[in-house]
């Protein structure tokens, strides 16, 4: 077996050392492989105050890999994100283990039928760049809470990050029961293979379906969260200044870099240019000046850099009209653009944005925006501006998402009792609270059978009085003329075919 460790920072290890590293991982697992309460308990503890006290360095080590990014927004989602996530795991976990009685079929009546929830065993994680704490330590806690271990592939843009949560995690877990590993991307597929009790992947719907493909040749078990083009409507009564307010926050909070954000919005075609003033004015309320802001967070890279203005550029040839809400950047450091006049055929009403970007449509009645959402994939998220819960709940019965948010943006993915995570194209699956804690556990049926219990009952040689009894009870009467049309539907078939 390779003598360096997984947490030491290696750019790209290579495949044996992996492999090594799954199999020892295996290894610990089958030696403990029913982690007590208080065992669980004193793990996520530890990764708590572990958070805690890496806190600034965490956010220092984030910035660097992004060319900046805000303090603030990383310590509210990369650090208050997953301890939030750990304080409501530590009030329930004793619950979620205990196991769950159900009732019996009546035909095993007096008989003990419950569930009990055991680890799965070694869970991979895949790690994006754009949240890389909070997106491998959420699945982390739900495994660790479950009873797992867990290899995490943290992304290749992201090293400072990665060296940072290595040296943070090798100091209160042993290399075989959390395993941070570094390298390139392809290396996320390479994992992808390995036959892990579960598999925990964030990222594109592209890479999900590789990862899936992957997946299928182990049966093994995966989680996806993929995203996609999250609709924020605004009805016709909700104030359009709190909306543009709250919706140009999550459409800059880490530069739109978030699976979440807002992607486009739909406004009332009478008041799209009022909203868009509105969207102006409130980012600068917010970001009075790019430069030297330290709340404005940059595109991570060149590469992304390129990417948003390509879809800007491809959406002024087409016809859009873009509105920049200041012309002040920095580098990477970009402002909000609102862009109008879309049409279909553009990249941006087509890709998922990522950036700080938002395409406005209007519209003249909610049937039409409800089109336009089953017409394409189904999204993360659904953000409905209204205080009408009539017209709500008409949009929310008659469309789908993974979640939703009503008059603001995102904030369901920081309630961790709920579920987290898409749906169809978005995603499969969740890891958050107590559906999360089930989909990182094998929910093992155990049924006891009492001494006393007459088993004879269901045992040959059959058609006695009290099977009969118990079948006509149940089942009830059969309709015989069907067996006599039966049989005489038999015997014109072999009278044919003589």
């Amino acid at each position: 077996m390779s003598s360096k460790r997984c947490n030491d920072s290696v750019k790209q290890p290579p495949q044996h050392e992996l492999e090594d590293w799954f199999h020892s991982l295996k290894a610990a697992y089958q030696h403990d492989p029913l982690p007590t309460l208080a065992l669980r308990k004193k793990r996520l503890m530890a990764l708590k105050t572990q958070l805690r006290r890496y806190q600034n360095v965490l956010a220092d080590a984030i910035s660097e890999d992004f060319g900046g990014r805000s303090h603030y927004e990383s310590l509210m989602a990369d650090v208050l994100g997953p301890i939030l996530n750990i304080n409501h795991v530590l009030s329930h976990l004793s619950s979620w283990m205990r196991p769950k009685r159900r009732p019996t079929e009546w035909l095993f009546k007096g008989n003990k039928l419950e569930i009990r929830y055991y680890p799965k065993g070694v869970v991979g994680i895949v790690c994006p760049w754009n949240f890389p704490i909070y997106l491998s330590l959420g699945p982390l806690i739900t495994a660790l809470a479950a009873g797992n271990s867990s290899m995490i592939k943290m992304p290749p843009n992201c090293e400072a990050t990665t060296q940072v949560l290595q040296t943070m995690l090798k100091e209160i877990y042993p290399n075989d029961l959390v395993c941070v590993v570094s390298g390139n991307h392809p290396q996320a597929m390479t994992i992808s293979h390995f036959s892990f009790d579960h598999f925990v992947f964030t990222g594109s719907p592209n890479s999900g379906k590789i990862i899936m493909a992957n997946a299928s040749a182990n049966l093994m078990p995966i989680t996806l969260e993929l995203g996609g083009k999250s609709p924020a409507i605004i009805f016709e009564d909700y104030n359009i200044q709190k909306a543009a307010q709250r919706i140009a926050h999550g459409k800059c909070f880490n530069a739109g870099q978030l699976c979440i954000a807002p992607d486009h919005a739909f406004v009332p075609i009478n008041k799209v240019n009022y909203f868009v003033d509105a969207l102006v004015s409130a980012y600068n309320t917010m970001y009075p000046n790019i430069k030297n802001n330290p709340d404005c967070t940059s595109l991570v890279n060149v590469a992304q850099y390129q990417r948003f203005k390509a879809l800007v550029n491809d959406a002024i040839v087409k016809g859009a009209t873009i509105t920049l809400c200041t012309k002040e950047y920095e580098n990477r450091r970009l402002p909000l653009h609102i862009a109008t006049h879309l049409t279909p055929n553009m990249r941006i009403c087509q890709e998922e944005i990522f950036g700080p970007l938002l395409p406005v449509f209007g519209y003249e009645n909610l049937e039409d925006v409800l089109q336009h959402m089953t017409e394409r994939e189904k999204p993360l998220a659904c953000y409905l501006f209204s205080h009408n819960k009539v017209q709500r709940d008409w949009v929310l019965e008659h469309s789908h998402s993974g979640g939703v948010t009503i008059n603001d943006w995102g904030w369901h993915a920081l309630n961790h009792s709920v579920p987290f995570g898409g749906v169809g194209h978005s995603g499969i699956g969740n890891y958050h609270g107590e559906e999360g804690f089930k989909e990182l556990s094998h929910a093992r049926t155990v049924l006891q059978m009492r001494r006393w219990f007459p088993i004879h009952v269901f045992t040959p040689p059959y058609r006695n009085r009290m099977q009969k009894l118990v079948m006509k009870m149940l089942i009830g009467k059969a309709d015989s003329t069907l067996l006599a049309t039966r049989k005489n539907e038999i015997d014109l078939s072999s009278t044919t075919s003589t």
